[in-house]
């Protein structure tokens, strides 16, 4: 008898501000990433090492409340993620990737201020690396993540799209700050 080879399910999502790949493994949320990113071929291939599985394009129950709360999210709708995740990386990137989930909704961090978070204020550069190899872009906001001077820095989904996606966060809090008033 062969023993089946651990399957990650994978769908394609488009929405008006970017392509997504969608991947969910043990009902979990493991890959929302950039269908068109310059590190795509690098980061399937970490996700299946480390998860011991192979893409196979189906649907889940996670990957179908993805894609509706990441359109609640794009309207405006929604300022957080209620989803079931598994981060695929060192225990380096995953600390990165648990402080990137303490930055709140239209807030900005900078490179610098996140290597403190980690306690760990020599590894700047590490800390963009590890923030640039996060596989479930949204929903662990890297993109909240500027350089020391303000600008943007980098973001695998291209620099319009953080500064659209930072100006969405903006524009939503100050529209909830008109309505309380």
């Amino acid at each position: 008898m062969t023993k089946l080879t651990p399957q990650i399910s994978i769908q394609y999502f488009k929405h008006s501000y970017a392509e997504f790949i969608l991947g969910s493994y043990d009902n979990k949320l493991c890959l929302c990433d950039f269908h068109y990113r310059k590190l795509r071929s690098a980061v399937d291939d970490r996700i299946q090492k480390l998860l011991g599985a192979v893409f196979i394009e189906k649907n889940s129950d996670v990957i179908e409340t993805t894609k509706v709360q990441l359109n609640e999210y794009f309207s405006g709708a929604r300022t957080s993620f209620y989803l079931p995740l598994i981060t695929a990386g060192t225990p380096f990137q995953k600390s990165v990737w648990d402080a990137l989930q303490t930055i709140g909704y239209g807030e900005t961090l900078s490179y610098q201020d996140l290597a403190t978070t980690i306690d760990n204020v020599g590894a700047v550069r590490a800390v963009g690396t590890a923030n640039g190899a996060n596989a479930l872009a949204i929903i662990i906001p890297c993109h909240r993540v500027i350089a020391n001077d303000g600008s943007m820095g980098g973001y695998g989904g291209g620099l319009p799209l953080k500064k659209r996606l930072l100006t969405l966060e903006e524009k939503v809090l100050a529209y909830k700050k008109i309505e309380q008033r």
